[in-house]
């Protein structure tokens, strides 16, 4: 295992009925502006259950955070901020209206042009606002972490940003909140978490078991729950079991000591920001086929996320390392996530813009060994189509 330094301010309130809880953990002179997605939050009720929590705080609404959140869209936010003397962001929804409020929070503070925070990947951030979430659509893990992504739509610019002083202060969780999602989103759900948990554990063996039984565990509470989500969408324990996993997935816990990937995560922001597929989406198509094509680096992992996570305990290395990959398709498959750039419309003319995108942006040594090409993600597409 590698020396780490772990740090997590997240305070966690989860459960039905926790949204009552934000009358304790807003501060009661709070200057409160709500971000949020589209009208579902609205037509819920779960807005006017958090502005009842709220109380006698003053309170105003910036709504309209897409998914995938715009940098456009967050600088209007950041004007509100500014103009109305907001201190408190609070946002109500699923991991991109959490994205981009940690985004408002540290531009909004921030001095020069706030495009540099994204340049720069959260480095130069020295301050932001205080906020909190409440989430309703497990996925992302960005209500319990310091990390998010932002898209600039007019430079077709999908950018990742990290910094300590973007941690929620709180984030509540209430499983009945996700009820009412499209089978869509929860099916992208189950695949974002499961490919976040993969990037941390599917490298190279560290010699650090607490995090690889942490990280198959989760994998496999993936595989157990995803398709009774779908089946069963008022099930409790089931949409409870699905929120947590997706928060420990990318809280920092199963990454803590040990080598990282992500390049099946930078070239799927380029597939997402220049063809605006969903990010969950991106991810299903590149990890079956990235993981081929690294099979030999990736070899001791890959047998034993084999026989762990799939209970693959026949034929040689090869053969297991090959049936883990097939069967981790057929699991996005069967979420109704389909794994092929053709099943998206996207066909061999559109990789080159793809590549071009990547070197633009400067993601040319991607991997735990930065050894990632623009040439193996390339031969990753093809391999994709």
């Amino acid at each position: 295992m590698n020396n780490f330094d772990f740090y997590n301010p997240t305070r966690i309130a989860f459960g039905e009925g926790k949204i009552a809880a934000l009358d304790t953990l807003v501060p009661a002179n709070a200057n409160v502006l709500i971000l949020f997605g589209g009208e579902s939050a609205r037509r819920t009720g779960t807005l006017t259950e958090v502005e009842a929590a709220l109380g006698d705080r003053r309170v105003q609404l910036f709504g309209g955070i897409e998914p995938n959140p715009s940098f456009e869209t967050l600088m209007e936010a950041v004007s509100v901020v500014q103009r109305d003397g907001i201190d408190y962001l609070l946002a109500v929804g699923g991991g991109s209206v959490i994205d981009g409020t940690k985004f408002v929070a540290a531009a909004s503070l921030f001095e020069g042009d706030a495009w540099n925070i994204l340049l720069k990947g959260g480095s130069n951030i020295h301050r932001a606002l205080p906020f909190g979430s409440v989430l309703t659509l497990p996925a992302t893990g960005s209500e319990m972490n310091k990390g998010a992504v932002v898209t600039r739509k007019s430079l077709h610019a999908k950018l990742p940003f990290h910094s300590e002083h973007v941690f929620p202060q709180f984030s509540v969780l209430d499983p009945t909140k996700s009820y009412t999602l499209p089978p869509r989103q929860v099916a992208n759900g189950v695949v974002d978490a499961f490919v976040h948990i993969v990037e941390q554990y599917l490298t190279y063996p560290a010699d650090a078991p607490v995090q690889d039984r942490f990280a198959e565990g989760l994998l496999q509470t993936l595989i157990e729950i995803g398709p009774q989500a779908l089946a069963e969408p008022e099930h409790y324990q089931v949409r409870a079991n699905l929120m947590w996993v997706a928060t420990l997935a990318l809280n920092g816990l199963i990454g803590s000591g040990v080598p990282q990937d992500w390049a099946t995560h930078m070239l799927g922001h380029e597939l997402t920001a220049l063809h605006g597929l969903d990010h969950a989406q991106t991810l299903a198509i590149v990890l079956p086929t990235m993981l081929a094509e690294r099979k030999e680096a990736k070899r001791d992992k890959l047998v034993q996320y084999a026989q762990r996570v799939w209970a693959i305990n026949e034929g040689s290395d090869e053969q297991k390392a090959d049936l883990a990959i097939e069967k981790t398709r057929d699991f996005f498959e069967g979420l109704g996530v389909k794994t092929r750039l053709a099943d998206y419309q996207l066909a061999a003319e559109h990789i080159e813009p793809l590549i071009d995108s990547l070197e633009a942006h400067g993601m040319t040594a991607l991997g735990e060994h930065n050894d990632v090409t623009p040439e193996v993600c390339r031969r990753v597409l093809h391999a994709s189509l």
